[in-house]
């Protein structure tokens, strides 16, 4: 009895598929014969990973000394430095924010009242420090100037 088209279809797939997976196993054997030399990346000044080892002669010597470890915080070895002047231009005591004119470079900065170290009005001078609030800069430790 002669097989059907459809089935002479089928076996012909199937013997294929099994030719195509043994030609994909024999080539992954072959990549494995390169070893530790086809795994390894460097990564270049940029930041960039490439199969290309480091030009020796653009070496640069690092001190252990001069890396810092763990967070660095908010490290005021001189307070006045870090300090801000500015004026109050806009101060809602009801919605708890208002907004701060920087004497320096005349940039607004947000100011919340959680951030307040003595109460402010609009048109009162005061001192402040800069942070990273979750829309942009906003004025921390905010003190009038008297």
């Amino acid at each position: 009895m002669a097989d059907s088209w459809n089935k002479k279809e089928r076996e012909k797939k199937k013997q294929q598929n099994k030719k195509d997976k043994e030609e994909k196993k024999q080539q992954r054997k072959e990549r494995s014969k390169d070893g530790l030399d086809g795994m390894i990346a460097f990564v270049d000044e940029n930041g960039v990973i490439t199969s290309t080892p480091p030009d020796p002669s653009r070496k640069t010597v690092v001190n252990a000394e001069d890396i810092d470890l763990g967070v660095s915080g908010n490290k005021r070895d001189n307070e006045a430095s870090f300090a801000r002047t500015g004026v109050v231009t806009l101060f809602n005591d009801s919605k708890g924010y208002g907004f701060i004119r920087d004497a320096e470079n005349g940039q607004s900065i947000f100011v919340h009242v959680t951030n307040l170290e003595d109460k402010v009005q609009e048109r009162d001078r005061v001192s402040f420090d800069i942070g990273r609030g979750p829309k942009g800069t906003i004025a921390i430790n905010v003190k009038l100037v008297r």
